[in-house]
């Protein structure tokens, strides 16, 4: 009979693909609030392919002008910076590369925080 041989290829193959550890899903997105002149939260530690979202305050709590800036980062990463922004906006980067990065407001030198990714 051939069908007994296929069927038990068939019943293998299964059995590998059941086998196999699952796939970690992509990493959850981390937000970071910016108040008058502090981020909320200050040190984040995610990991790679982590997509950060800055959020500025709604209109009722509207304070200072704020940006978020990519002051240093791992070797390669390209620099990022956003715009200036007082109410409802937000900005958001996909961290790729391992390592430390280090996040400022330009407009308040002691606005900083830093963000740890790693695998």
């Amino acid at each position: 009979m051939r069908t007994r041989p296929v069927l038990v290829a068939v019943l293998a193959g299964a059995a590998l693909v059941c086998a196999a550890p699952a796939q970690a899903g992509k990493p959850k997105p981390k937000t970071v609030r910016i108040y008058d002149n502090y981020f909320l939260k200050d040190r984040l530690k995610v990991k790679v392919g982590t997509t950060v979202i800055w959020r500025w305050p709604g209109f009722d709590e509207s304070g200072d002008v704020h940006d978020v800036k990519l002051k240093s980062g791992p070797r390669g990463v390209k620099k990022f910076h956003s715009e200036a922004a007082a109410t409802d906006f937000s900005f958001r980067r996909k961290l790729k590369v391992r390592g430390k990065y280090k996040i400022v407001c330009t407009l308040h030198e002691e606005m900083a925080m830093r963000i740890r990714v790693r695998r």
